[in-house]
C-alpha cells in the first residue's frame, strides 16, 4: 500500500485532520495534544468508518478559548482573579 495522493492545491487546507496533522496544527507534540483533549481544551474528533479525524473549524474554536496572548476573547478558560 503506498502513500496517499494529496490533489488538494497547497492553498487550501483540509476541513478533517489526522491526530498528528491537529496537533502540528495548534503547535504543539502529539502527547500534549491527546492530553488537552483529555482534559477538554481540545474537541473530541470525529470517526469516519475506521478513521479518527480532527474538524478544523473545532480546533480553530478551541484555540481561540485557550488563554494568553493578545488574542484572548474571554471564555470558558479564563481563569477568576
Amino acid at each position: 500500500m503506498g502513500k496517499r495522493q494529496h490533489v488538494l492545491p497547497p492553498s487550501l487546507a483540509p476541513r478533517g485532520l489526522s491526530r498528528l496533522e491537529a496537533a502540528e496544527y495548534v503547535g504543539v507534540g502529539p502527547t500534549l495534544f491527546d492530553e488537552m483533549v483529555q482534559d477538554g481544551r481540545m474537541p473530541r474528533p470525529k470517526a469516519i468508518n475506521s478513521r479518527t479525524v480532527w474538524d478544523l473549524r473545532a480546533v480553530d474554536r478551541a484555540f481561540d478559548l485557550l488563554p494568553g496572548g493578545g488574542n484572548d476573547s474571554g471564555g470558558e478558560w479564563d481563569v477568576e482573579t
